[in-house]
């Protein structure tokens, strides 16, 4: 990792078990700039297929429906973690990793279509995004009922970040225009987004991912 990249890394809060990076680049590639959307349909298909749920309903002899079921890899994952942390007081560390490698590959997918790299997302490297979470030590580290409210808990910080997402598209679209006429990412919109990015995975680890106890921090650094 460059300096420059190397202190984007460190800007995270010290100590914080969800940390993201992405290193800026100076330069970008106007072409795939313009047909971002078009080029990133691909992978967002095997993401969607990654992660989407599936219903099933039941119908009586009327045609009413009497039962709907549905879910998805990532529902069944936070199911099976609460379930696990719950009952057993343990993090599986095998489904722990699948869940790291698929957070970072989502990561890399929304920094590709967020412009912030012009390297289409590996399902395997790790490129300019920079994911790290730490694995928990869940009978000494994990309260094991928190997480039966860890989503009323953050619903403070879920309204916040739909006002910061709406100004993440907005800086996004600004910065398509800039890359356009200049071939560079405004560096303060740059840094906004990629903060909004690292808001957002630290709600999730806390709330979704269930690998720390420790409330997440009102910060976009």
């Amino acid at each position: 990792m460059s300096g420059e990249s190397a202190s984007t890394a460190h800007s995270d809060l010290p100590g914080y078990p969800a940390r993201l990076a992405v290193d800026y680049p100076h330069q970008h590639n106007r072409l795939t700039t313009l047909f971002r959307i078009a080029l990133a349909i691909p992978i967002v298909i095997v993401i969607g297929a990654l992660t989407a749920g599936s219903s099933q309903s039941t119908y009586d002899q009327s045609g009413n429906v009497v039962r709907t079921s549905s879910g998805g890899i990532s529902a069944g994952l936070f199911a099976a973690t609460l379930l696990m942390i719950l009952f057993r007081q343990r993090y599986p560390r095998w489904w722990f990793d699948f869940a790291l490698q698929l957070t970072r590959f989502g990561a890399r997918i929304c920094a590709y279509l967020a412009l912030l790299t012009d390297q289409y997302p590996s399902t395997v490297e790790t490129q300019t995004v920079h994911l790290e979470i730490d694995y928990p030590d869940a009978e000494h580290d994990l309260n094991r009922w928190l997480p039966l409210v860890k989503w009323l808990l953050v619903i403070p910080h879920l309204l916040v970040l739909i006002a910061l997402s709406i100004g993440a598209v907005v800086a996004v679209v600004i910065a398509w225009f800039a890359i356009l006429f200049t071939g560079t990412y405004p560096r303060a919109l740059f840094d906004y987004v990629v903060g909004v990015g690292r808001w957002g995975l630290r709600v999730q680890a806390y709330a979704v991912l269930l690998v720390t106890d420790r409330y997440p921090p009102f910060s976009l650094s």
